[in-house]
């Protein structure tokens, strides 16, 4: 009995037969296991993508909201690098008083990388608008100032006088640096 397949037909076969063999362990051993870990890494990938376009979009608005706080409150923020000058402060809220006094009590320490100082002062004044007028020009100085309470008011004829203390932060840095 003579075989009717070639010795060619035998060797392609063969090699066929490897072939398969070896793409089929192949796939088994090394294909679809890194297919499932490419799956949870696509999956953990998707998440992270998640959370850092979130995490940009609140950077973003964040950055917005600043931006605006920065404009709306510049002349506060520029007003913490300015060191107090008693005369200059004289100049600007003298026209609030008939006549003002500042003498600087002491300094007091410091708070929060700030160096306070307690000012008191003696004013004599027509009414007590034009010293809610002052307060409010306070508010729109060049320096870091809180007027502290009491405030005591005594008639003295036509005049009132006003007697307070005032609190001026200068900041640590701009008096070392000067």
């Amino acid at each position: 009995m003579k075989s009717s397949f070639s010795r060619q037909n035998i060797y392609l076969f063969t090699l066929c037969l490897f072939l398969l063999v070896f793409v089929l362990v192949f796939s088994f051993a090394v294909l679809i296991p890194e297919g499932k870990d490419y799956r949870l890494k696509r999956g953990e990938l998707k998440k992270e993508n998640l959370e850092l376009k979130q995490l940009s979009d609140f950077a973003i608005e964040k950055e917005v909201i600043l931006q605006k706080l920065q404009g709306d409150n510049s002349h506060a923020i520029k007003a913490f690098e300015n060191e107090f000058s008693a005369d200059k402060f004289k100049k600007q809220h003298q026209g609030f008083f008939s006549a003002l006094s500042i003498t600087k009590k002491s300094q007091l320490g410091d708070e929060d990388g700030f160096s306070v100082y307690e000012v008191n002062t003696t004013s004599e004044i027509s009414s007590p608008k034009s010293f809610y007028d002052f307060l409010d020009a306070v508010n729109k100085s060049n320096w870091i100032i809180a007027v502290n309470f009491p405030i005591a008011f005594k008639r003295d004829g036509e005049m009132i006088d006003s007697s307070f203390t005032m609190r001026v932060y200068n900041n640590k840095d701009s008096n070392s640096s000067k």
